[in-house]
């Protein structure tokens, strides 16, 4: 009997038995899909948080006080304490300090590389802004920047113009505003709101700019947001327990480890620091928050793995019981098969075939079921469809193990009968 003819026959024979099938069938794609679902849904919330907060591009790097500190639903780390003073959130480590705003500007002063240097802080968050006729929703967050703010995040002017230095030095009231804003307040004519005075906060603000729409997804929207400069933000909120944010862009990617050394080989100085002590200052590449965030997100795969390894672990114990009772109901067709010729292998090679290929069912049901629900996240995260083939091929290959081995005793069972007791088996 050729190979073919067992996959054929073992495949007939699973049709016959359709309801035993099923019921194997869905317990392995149950966790084939908890598994494909989860990967599918964290590869998902990676493409968002990447779109989210990469603002700054790749050849950009950032200075602060320390490495950041995130938590999904979970609380700060035990050296972080958050403090709300003029509706700003601080935080302030016990192992090191703030970076004050004349440590930054020392740093931008004294940083001799061909790069654009930025200095921020950032300021109230859901916070109303408002023209006297319409208002906006408290989801609103105003920053603070120089005039290298623009350039270095990603932003780009559509109407009006950025800061200028003497926008920046003087602190007075002006601020550009995000595309969301704009059209909030006046509507889809957004360069209406040009040379407008609006109340952010409480505070009066001068329009000098609007931003290009720039996009959002479910962790940020990034034209929610109103930007006035630094000095403002110092003169109307304080910044005396506030630590500012040194960004660095350089020209060439190439460029970036020299830029690195050299800003860390500036700033020592700056934070007074002696040659042995080690640095009080954290050098955060643009895509350090995504890895900090997904950091966390990493348990859910070894949960999920815990959660489908003992699901099929369950599905072959419960496979393995049914080719035995296949192996019993068709104890006299072995007999006959035998008695006409056929081989022990053949019969082994029809059962073990039987079992891998009902397995392979449940991958595959489990594998479109757990690309379609995972790719609810997907959808609702506004994320390009996800297939990780990598698992998905994993899934198959571990699927087509289980059946192999929940077949391996039924199949030798069946080929070590003897055909004259076989026949005469009732």
């Amino acid at each position: 009997m050729k190979t073919l003819d067992s996959i054929v026959l073992s495949y007939q024979t699973i049709k016959s038995n359709r309801l035993r099938t099923a019921i194997t069938v869905v317990i392995i794609a149950l966790g084939i899909m908890a598994l494909i679902a989860i990967i599918t849904a964290v590869q998902a919330v990676n493409q968002s948080l990447t779109t989210s907060f990469s603002t700054m591009g790749a050849n950009a790097f950032s200075i602060r006080f320390k490495e950041r500190t995130i938590r999904l639903g979970g609380p700060n780390r035990d050296d972080v304490k958050i403090t709300t003073r003029n509706s700003l959130k601080e935080k302030v480590s016990s192992s090191g300090r703030i970076i004050s705003y004349q440590e930054a500007k020392a740093f931008k002063d004294q940083f001799d590389f061909p790069a654009k240097v930025g200095i921020s802080i950032p300021g109230p968050q859901g916070i109303i802004v408002d023209n006297g006729v319409k208002r906006t929703n408290p989801d609103i967050r105003i920053l603070g920047g120089d005039e290298n703010y623009l350039y270095i995040n990603g932003y780009e002017i559509e109407y009006g113009r950025n800061f200028s230095l003497g926008d920046v030095a003087s602190g007075e009231n002006v601020c550009i505003i995000g595309n969301v804003v704009a059209q909030k307040l006046y509507g889809d004519n957004t360069e209406k709101a040009m040379d407008q005075v609006i109340t952010v906060d409480n505070n009066k603000y001068r329009v000098i700019g609007i931003l290009k729409d720039k996009g959002s997804s479910a962790f940020l929207n990034a034209d929610k947001v109103v930007l006035t400069t630094v000095n403002n933000i110092r003169r109307t909120y304080g910044s005396g327990t506030d630590s500012y944010n040194i960004a660095v862009m350089v020209s060439d990617l190439n460029l970036m480890d020299v830029a690195i050394g050299e800003a860390t080989g500036t700033f020592r100085p700056i934070r007074k620091l002696d040659v042995k002590e080690t640095d009080n200052f954290y050098i955060d590449k643009s895509d350090s928050i995504v890895a900090s965030l997904m950091a966390n997100l990493g348990f859910l795969k070894y949960a999920t793995l815990a959660i489908a390894l003992i699901t099929l672990i369950g599905a072959a114990i419960g496979l393995m019981n049914i080719m035995l009772v296949a192996v019993n109901e068709r104890t006299k067709e072995i007999g006959l098969i035998k008695a006409l010729g056929g081989k022990s292998n053949e019969i082994k090679a029809q059962f073990l075939w039987e079992s891998i290929l009902i397995s392979l069912l449940g991958a595959v049901a489990g594998i479109l079921a757990g690309v379609l629900l995972g790719n609810l996240v997907a959808f609702a995260l506004k994320t390009p469809f996800i297939i990780p083939w990598i698992w998905v091929i994993i899934g198959i290959a571990v699927c087509s193990l289980v059946g192999l081995l929940a077949g391996l005793y039924p199949a030798y069972k069946a080929a070590k009968l003897d055909p004259i007791v076989a026949l005469r088996y009732e």
